[in-house]
């Protein structure tokens, strides 16, 4: 596959003018075409990325990432691009990872490949480290495939097989509802290994807010489920 012309990198953003920098650099070197989705930052985030060469949406008020990779999603289908590597803009995920999931879904038996963080979990902070195993095992159950790492935002995935399903949510739980979609319709998931990093930024997630949505969600998508086994 001639991954440069048929790939983008979507990175969706707020506040992340300290590493975007950095980011868009690096992913250039395996996907040029590389998008970046400015969710209402007050900093310099857009401008930055622009300098690197990255294209720039930009939401005038943050709508969540859910909503910002959305924009990436339907963007880079309106390009014509086939695929669309997702990755955070805050330098927790090694852009040198790239070429794992581009060998994965070259074998051409799977339409969206994620990466996988708990082979290895040990500098993981241990409440992520709980709550990952906790929501893989639960949603693991729900989409009845195994799902060793359903939190991990960095991932390569068919956008023609996305274009057929309905992604709805709006912020982190866009993670958890992009696996059960794609297991839901029968489409292949692969993981691969990717490396672990946490430096001294800040997470997004708002605790108490961010955990009750996405317990509304797992009710509704387990209501969904069954549903449709009945």
């Amino acid at each position: 596959m001639n991954w440069p012309q048929i790939c983008t990198a979507v990175i969706p953003c707020l506040n992340e003018a300290a590493a975007i920098g950095d980011v868009v650099r690096a992913v250039k070197v395996s996907l040029p075409q590389t998008l970046v989705i400015d969710d209402g930052s007050s900093d310099a985030t857009a401008n930055i990325a622009r300098a690197e060469g990255a294209e720039v949406l930009r939401h005038d008020r943050s709508l969540g990432k859910g909503a910002a990779l959305r924009s990436g999603w339907n963007h880079s289908i309106e390009r014509g691009f086939e695929w669309a590597l997702c990755l955070d803009g805050d330098g927790q995920h090694a852009p040198s990872d790239i070429p794992k999931f581009l060998a994965r879904a070259a074998r051409g038996d799977v339409v969206l490949v994620s990466g996988e963080r708990m082979h290895a979990p040990g500098s993981m902070p241990l409440v992520r480290r709980l709550t990952n195993r906790f929501m893989s095992w639960r949603l693991s159950r729900l989409a009845r495939v195994r799902l060793p790492d359903t939190q991990c935002g960095f991932r390569l995935l068919h956008l023609p097989s996305l274009a057929g399903l309905k992604v709805r949510t709006e912020s982190f739980e866009i993670e958890s509802e992009l696996l059960i979609q794609f297991a839901r319709a029968g489409l292949g998931i692969a993981f691969v290994p990717i490396q672990v990093i946490y430096a001294d930024e800040r997470s997004k997630i708002r605790p108490w807010r961010d955990t009750l949505r996405w317990w509304r969600w797992l009710r509704e998508a387990e209501r969904v489920c069954s549903t449709a086994r009945d």
